[in-house]
């Protein structure tokens, strides 16, 4: 069954309590059952600035130690430092008291119209059209239901979908473009979802299961200007039931606005 749409302002809004804060983790913003992480990294995110004294979060080191049920969770956090130009802030989710994701964030202020002074060490942005990208389904070829992805239209590119056909090219590698379906526009805490919103790169190796995200660290270099994102997603190895995946997020004027590492589980047959 389809998920109806819903503001990604909406599902991730936390409420200030006398503890902490509150939150309600939306059964549309799944795989399968599990909460996709980057949409759990962006409520914490929430938290952290309302309790830090600067807008944007600009970085995130995060740490998924068990997936919550969709319902509510509740968000402790603690500024470890105070700043003139920034401050440092751990964030934990829990439910029914149990840890399930812990962060420490760098919350500082970032510029409109930012420019950078070097960029040569970044990969080259991919030049393919939109409009030729193929949009994800909300269900997978076996059957499996993929709520997030009837909330956001997320397209790749043909020349990375060879695993939609068994085909993988073994590549590692997705492409693609990323947008909310009510075109609202990218901010620092949906970047936060942003650079985990693509399927596992690996699926352009072999065929997997879930590839659950063990740790992530992410960095938000600018703030993006209104549209689409265009997005590349590699995995880099594979050893030890373990994969580690490299993600580039650019804005529609074609800046750098985001970078994330993480590292996975894999399970291969």
């Amino acid at each position: 069954m389809t998920s109806r749409p819903r503001r990604f302002d909406d599902v991730s809004a936390v409420r200030a309590t006398d503890d902490g804060f509150t939150a309600q983790v939306d059964p549309g913003w799944c795989v399968g059952d599990k909460p996709n992480g980057g949409y759990l990294l962006a409520m914490l995110a929430r938290a952290a600035t309302q309790s830090a004294g600067h807008a944007h979060v600009v970085t995130a080191s995060a740490h998924f130690l068990h997936s919550p049920d969709v319902g509510p969770v509740e968000i402790d956090t603690v500024v470890l430092r105070k700043g003139r130009s920034a401050d440092h802030v751990r964030a934990t989710m829990r439910q029914d008291g149990r840890p399930c994701v812990e962060a420490v964030m760098m919350v500082a202020q970032l510029e409109q119209g930012s420019t950078p002074y070097w960029d040569r060490g970044a990969p080259a942005r991919p030049s393919s059209e939109r409009d030729d990208g193929v949009r994800v389904p909300g269900t997978t070829p076996t059957g499996m239901p993929v709520p997030i992805m009837d909330q956001v239209d997320l397209r790749l590119d043909p020349a990375t979908l060879g695993f939609g056909a068994g085909r993988p090219s073994g590549s590692g590698e997705l492409r693609g473009w990323l947008a909310f379906l009510d075109d609202a526009p990218f901010d620092p805490v949906s970047l936060l979802f942003a650079v985990d919103a693509f399927p596992p790169a690996t699926f352009e190796i072999a065929p997997t299961g879930w590839v659950p995200t063990l740790e992530m660290t992410t960095y938000v270099r600018a703030l993006p200007v209104p549209g689409p994102l265009t997005i590349l997603h590699r995995a880099q190895l594979v050893e030890a039931q373990r994969v580690d995946e490299a993600t580039t997020v650019w804005d529609a004027d074609g800046r750098l606005v985001a970078q994330a590492t993480q590292l996975a589980g894999i399970r291969l047959g």
